[in-house]
């Protein structure tokens, strides 16, 4: 069956057999709006790949080395990532009741029937659409600058306090609940609590929440690299060159932004 619509749907696998994953991507291939962004070998890398990528769909194996299926979605949900929708592959049926109870879309018995996974692939699609069709509008863009607006943050660096113009902080990322502050010459920790917190402190029309867990100086970015094909990362101005991942939802102010 054909899609009822021209948007593509951005799907992630996640199997630790590559036999298994070769095959899936096969099957997949077949449909025009399915587009694979990624897939992951280990439960760990699916949680990574899934919270950067921000997929719309996931292909989950249950039996996953260091955390299984189900563990995923446990753990993107005690994380507060934004879920996808979810179909569950296995060769084995005795988690199908607990995969239900986490909200997975379905649930798909290997070796995987292509007609089988016509139904699953076209549920995908009906929930999506509807979800698309019911999401609330974004809210408009805003001039409005905050009411405190610092030009100044301490960032700690071992035992010193500095304070650092705000025009020489490259990014600021938030891991296991501690800020890191990276600048053009050094990085270290911040006081403040959340990503949220310290971006409502500083020009909204300079610093970019590009990921939940990123928050980019935008004069500081050197170069954007496409990354699972319709994604992208900013390479950063500081020391180290880091790559942050811009998530689905901001490449499309990604494109306007820098024309692309």
């Amino acid at each position: 069956m054909q899609p009822r619509g021209t948007a593509t749907i951005s799907t992630v696998l996640a199997d630790d057999e590559q036999l298994a994953l070769d095959e899936l991507s096969y099957h997949l291939q077949q449909y025009p709006d399915i587009e694979l962004v990624g897939s992951a070998s280990t439960g760990p890398d699916a949680v990574r790949m899934i919270q950067e990528v921000e997929p719309d769909l996931v292909f989950l194996d249950v039996q996953m080395p260091g955390l299984d299926g189900l563990g995923v979605i446990r753990r993107l949900k005690e994380e507060g990532t934004h879920l996808p929708y979810f179909i569950l592959a296995t060769a084995y049926d005795q988690y199908a009741l607990e995969a239900f109870q986490l909200e997975a879309l379905d649930y798909l018995l290997k070796p995987i029937d292509r007609e089988r996974l016509e139904v699953s692939v076209e549920r995908a699609r009906r929930y999506i659409q509807d979800k698309a069709r019911t999401a609330p509008p974004e809210p408009q863009q805003t001039t409005s600058k905050p009411a405190l607006q610092r030009t100044k943050v301490l960032v700690k660096t071992g035992s010193r306090n500095l304070i650092v113009d705000a025009h020489d902080i490259v990014y600021a990322t938030i891991n296991d609940g501690l800020i890191t502050v990276v600048t053009t010459n050094f990085e270290g920790m911040s006081n403040y609590r959340t990503i949220e917190e310290l971006q409502s402190n500083l020009d909204p029309d300079v610093f970019w929440r590009v990921h939940r867990s990123f928050l980019v100086n935008i004069n500081r970015i050197k170069e954007v690299i496409p990354w699972f094909k319709s994604s992208f990362q900013l390479k950063m101005d500081d020391k180290k060159g880091s790559e942050i991942p811009v998530s689905r939802v901001q490449t499309k102010k990604l494109r306007a932004l820098l024309k692309l």
